[in-house]
């Protein structure tokens, strides 16, 4: 079978810190395998074909509702993790499927406006709430009728793409390093398009160790991984490219992800989220009945939660002018 040719071939080419497809530690419920296709490439498929998936193009990566076409979105920024994650992987000779797999999936749960979003959520809903950790619910329990059903190792991957946990293998583990390469270059560059910062305000020490332009940043960032960890049973960075890439990062979030003006509609969308959320617990009956039959399994918050989470920004904004909004007469 093509596959068991496919997991041979792992054998002989993958480093023997990588993580063969052969050796998963299986699935949450027990299945035949592909003929063709290996356990993570049917893992990075099945998330492709997600409904959750299919909805990162509708959601706000940095900038509320963006007039430009070129801004990111949750799925674009998810395409570049996957390519920067890709590529590492091919150079220090790990399972690409899987990392792959990963970063396809690794921000599945995140909510409608971005980090706003999610952070109200977190403080009105009483179980809390964590992007990543809505990630593994949308793969184990929201999709489908029983979840996705991926292999352990792929799910591990998306649990501790952030925070302070540790994924397991290092595809696991670089996926931390290629969300951040990601989203700090991507987010300067959509900062300055829309004139929040300029090129000539980023810490002029990070410019000299990380590179001048997004795309020089990128590459040296990954070169510089690929070098520190080759034939390594880790995935680092060295300690000047990780104080720099640290402090960029501590910059971006003073000058463009709190109170600038790519947030400045941030107000408004917290209390979209915080209005749905208290209004549609009061009525659960305005969930949509795939959403309402979970509340058989588990209590009302948490089905409430799940329910906006899974809104894309527009279809926030619909479901509350809806709601809240008097429709005029005819």
């Amino acid at each position: 079978m093509i596959r068991e040719e496919r997991e041979k071939l792992e054998e002989k080419w993958l480093s023997p810190f990588a993580q063969q497809s052969s050796n998963t530690l299986g699935r949450q419920l027990e299945e035949e395998k592909c003929d063709i296709r290996t356990d993570y490439q049917r893992d990075r498929d099945r998330i492709v074909y997600s409904k959750a998936f299919r909805r990162l193009k509708h959601k706000t990566q940095v900038f509320l509702s963006p007039e430009g076409d070129h801004y990111r979105t949750r799925l674009t920024h998810t395409l570049e993790v996957s390519q920067i994650a890709r590529t590492i992987a091919r150079s220090l000779r790990l399972n690409e499927d899987l990392t792959e797999a990963v970063a396809l999936g690794h921000d599945l749960g995140h909510t409608p406006f971005g980090h706003t979003g999610e952070s109200v959520l977190n403080a009105i809903c009483p179980h809390g709430f964590k992007h990543n950790e809505q990630s593994i619910r949308v793969v184990e329990v929201l999709e489908r009728e029983n979840g996705l059903n991926l292999t352990w190792e792929v799910r591990d991957g998306i649990r501790h793409h952030t925070g302070n946990g540790t994924a397991k293998t290092l595809e696991g583990q670089l996926i931390k390093y290629a969300d951040r390469i990601a989203y700090i270059n991507h987010d300067i560059e959509d900062a300055i398009r829309g004139k929040v910062i300029s090129e000539e305000e980023l810490p002029r020490e990070c410019v000299k160790v990380l590179g001048n332009k997004s795309s020089k940043r990128i590459n040296n960032m990954v070169v510089n991984i690929i070098e520190n960890s080759k034939d390594k049973n880790h995935i680092k960075m060295s300690e000047e490219f990780q104080m720099a890439t640290n402090e960029l990062r501590d910059f971006m979030f003073k000058n463009v992800y709190i109170g600038s003006a790519a947030k400045k509609d941030e107000m408004k969308a917290q209390n979209i989220i915080r209005e749905l959320y208290k209004h549609i617990r009061e009525t659960p009956e305005l969930m949509p009945e795939e959403t309402a039959v979970m509340l058989k399994k588990f209590d009302l918050d948490r089905v409430v939660c799940d329910y906006i989470a899974g809104m894309t920004d527009r279809y926030a904004v619909k479901k509350f002018n809806e709601i809240f909004i008097p429709a005029s007469w005819r």
